[in-house]
């Protein structure tokens, strides 16, 4: 039987949010963002390994969530988080411009403040 690598995924998660705190304050608000997403689904694709799913491949917060059943909580956040998946990498994403000209240190901050609570909240999920 294959390892269960859930607490491999929410570390790091929690270790992708100190990145994330770290280019805030860098003032790269666009990596900030995406980062944020990731932190979102790296530590909602923990909590689905660690309730038996052998692999995760959606790259959508939402999508996790809803397979997981997670509150609205949960999916409020996911919402907003997915939104930072691709624009805020890919300079197509937007009719002109690169994306880090798109971002606001408001933004980053918001995103920021959902990847700590979801991992807040995903760590109490996966608490015995």
């Amino acid at each position: 039987m294959a390892q269960n690598r859930a607490m491999d995924w929410f570390k790091q998660a929690k270790d992708d949010l100190c990145w994330a705190e770290d280019s805030f304050k860098a003032r790269h608000y666009a990596q900030t963002c995406f980062i944020a997403q990731q932190v979102g689904e790296k530590a909602l694709k923990a909590v689905a390994l660690s309730r038996g799913y052998m692999q995760v491949k959606s790259h959508s917060i939402l999508e996790i969530a809803r397979a997981l059943e997670a509150d609205g909580e949960i999916q409020q956040i996911a919402r907003r988080l997915d939104q930072y998946y691709i624009g805020t990498r890919y300079p197509d994403a937007f009719p002109a411009g690169a994306p880090f000209e798109f971002y606001t240190k408001d933004q980053a901050a918001e995103a920021l403040a959902f990847a700590n609570r979801l991992v807040e909240l995903t760590e109490k999920m996966l608490s015995p």
